[in-house]
């Protein structure tokens, strides 16, 4: 089971990181800045995690071989020739990001919980499953934030809602079921949940909000998610 963790973290870790790589591409960042927000994306949710938690230094410098894998894979993503073949084959690697990505937000999510569990036992069930959902999430909004974005999981698709969900679902079978069924559950929800929304292009309701200023009714429209 850890063995299967462990290479489910390393799938997700890539994923993030590629999607990190290739925002910072298309914004036509330097080396530097390709590799530091691939590998913002990859571990930023975990050092968000720790960093609530206490955990000091975070786990990422501890144990850095997802730290490695990271900048790894950004620097092939930098590659003039690997560019390329994303440019030019947008439906595959729209495919390969959907499925990798679900499973790292999966496998993130119920990974933050558990070392939630394991570092503060006493905590409230709110505390993991925030814990949970910042973990999945955390990287993608950092990356955002430092593109000058807003940020993805605010107005695009159902995202941070499936990690929240699955977060919900994993603290709940916990009580009943113990850590091995729980973490099961939780991680197959959040694929699960954001397959499905990919397939039938699920997204929550929009806001409409009218401002009454000097130059009449202005709407803002924004898409929670």
């Amino acid at each position: 089971m850890l063995d299967a963790i462990f290479v489910f973290e390393i799938i997700g870790t890539i994923a993030f990181a590629i999607s990190g790589a290739v925002a910072a591409c298309q914004k036509q960042m330097d080396l530097f800045g390709v590799t530091f927000l691939g590998m913002t994306s990859a571990v930023g949710g975990g050092i968000i995690r720790d960093l609530i938690l206490g955990i000091n230094p975070p786990a990422t410098f501890k144990t850095p071989v997802y730290l490695i894998v990271a900048i790894a894979t950004t620097l092939v993503v930098f590659i003039p020739w690997v560019q390329k073949i994303i440019i030019n084959n947008p439906i595959y690697y729209g495919r390969f990001m959907l499925i990798t990505d679900s499973i790292g937000l999966g496998i993130f999510t119920v990974n933050g919980i558990e070392i939630a569990m394991h570092v503060t036992p006493d905590a409230n069930y709110f505390l993991f499953a925030f814990v949970g959902v910042v973990t999945g999430v955390g990287g993608g909004v950092l990356r955002d934030v430092m593109l000058g974005d807003k940020p993805y999981i605010f107005v695009k698709h159902f995202y941070a809602s499936a990690s929240l969900i699955g977060a919900v679902v994993c603290v709940s079978a916990h009580i009943y079921f113990g850590p091995a069924i729980s973490v099961s559950l939780g991680m197959f929800t959040v694929i699960a949940l954001r397959l499905i929304a990919a397939h039938f292009r699920w997204s929550l309701p929009k806001s409409g909000v009218y401002l009454d200023n000097d130059k009449g009714y202005e709407e803002s429209e924004t898409e929670f998610n």
